[in-house]
């Protein structure tokens, strides 16, 4: 499935206009706060009309249908759960607003959401995660054909993001609709398979994850402290001599400190951009375990003191922070060869994903 948009909405001083394709899997809607990402996502549900273009779900214009026949599930910034229903009753709410659904699609979606023992309790007896975790369940059980998610997380402390990420991660890899995903820099580098860049109602730069956070180009938008790389490989046998954890990627390997998942499994690891160092001859007697050697790419200058650097090693894009004086120094320039190191502490655990 996929989501075609093509749409032009005036509100006052504000107008979206963009054109853009979300397709299956996860596409993050990123921006300034009022770029338009949620007006965006409420034009897609019809619950905001737009004054010309279209809306096309799986294929079918849903421009000028209403809300609860265009097939979209919305989750909120909070669960917005019926306060009067313990969670099987809300849940099972859903399926009559929706198109039918199975006891089998119900079983699973409990399954993959993890809710079964929490069907007799009332929203009240829930926890922050838990309820989020409901309400998503709520919205699948509508059978959409697309789903907007507008911050779900963004209520939650820092310790619950991290223990439902794993669901939303099951979620775009299970099923195969568009998820269009508002959120924050480190929360897209871990679930989103395409981005979308906003600003001023308008899309800036629409490609894979993995394409737009290691381009020069998007820093701007993303932010320098944002900017890096994201890395798609697979759990190795850990190093016979160290002990520590290795990632086998489209150009080398990386050595972490540890892994909560198994090998065999494939999993996505940020990098920030500022967490790389760059050589031009190849380094020795250095305590840091990650170096890889690389051609670069493109040069980006910025109106700070700061040079962006992307680099390409196998088919894998990486992108690094160095300040101006170190680029002049060592007179990088395109189509050059370098060494990249990357200290395994350089990892943090919570931004690792499946």
């Amino acid at each position: 499935m996929s989501l075609d948009l093509d749409i032009h909405l005036n509100r006052g001083r504000f107008t979206l206009e963009l054109k853009v394709t979300a397709p299956a899997g996860v596409t993050v809607i990123f921006g300034p706060s009022g770029c338009g990402k949620t007006t965006l996502l409420r034009a897609v549900a019809g619950l905001e009309s737009v004054d010309r273009g279209q809306i096309v779900i799986d294929g079918s214009d849903m421009t000028e249908r209403p809300a609860h026949r265009r097939a979209v599930g919305y989750l909120f910034q909070e669960p917005r759960l019926l306060p009067h229903l313990n969670v099987l009753r809300n849940l099972k709410f859903a399926q009559k607003m929706g198109r039918k659904v199975t006891e089998q699609s119900f079983d699973e979606v409990i399954a993959l959401l993890e809710l079964g023992h929490l069907l007799d309790r009332a929203p009240f007896a829930l926890s922050g995660g838990e309820a989020q975790r409901v309400a998503l369940g709520r919205a699948l059980l509508s059978a959409p054909k697309c789903l907007c998610l507008d911050e779900p997380l963004s209520a939650l402390d820092q310790g619950l993001k991290h223990r439902i990420l794993p669901y939303l991660e099951r979620l775009r890899d299970r099923t195969d609709i568009p998820i269009l995903y508002v959120h924050d820099a480190a929360e897209m580098a871990r679930l989103a398979d395409h981005i979308v860049l906003m600003q001023a109602g308008r899309c800036l730069l629409s490609g894979p994850a993995e394409a737009i956070l290691s381009d020069p180009a998007a820093v701007p938008y993303l932010g320098v402290r944002a900017a890096g790389t994201v890395i798609s490989g697979q759990v190795m046998a850990p190093d016979p001599i160290t002990g520590l954890a290795v990632v086998g990627f489209d150009g080398g390997q990386l050595i972490l400190p540890e892994l909560a998942q198994n090998k065999g499994c494939t999993i996505r690891i940020r990098i920030l951009a500022q967490d790389i160092v760059l050589a031009r001859e190849k380094p020795s007697g250095l305590s840091a375990l990650n170096v890889f050697e690389g051609t670069i790419t493109q040069l980006h200058s910025g109106q700070g003191p700061g040079v962006m650097v992307q680099f390409k090693t196998g088919n894998t894009l990486f992108l690094a922070r160095v300040t101006q004086y170190s680029s002049r120094k060592m007179e990088l320039a395109v189509g050059q060869n370098i060494f990249a190191i990357v200290k395994a502490t350089a990892f943090d655990p919570a931004g690792i994903g499946t």
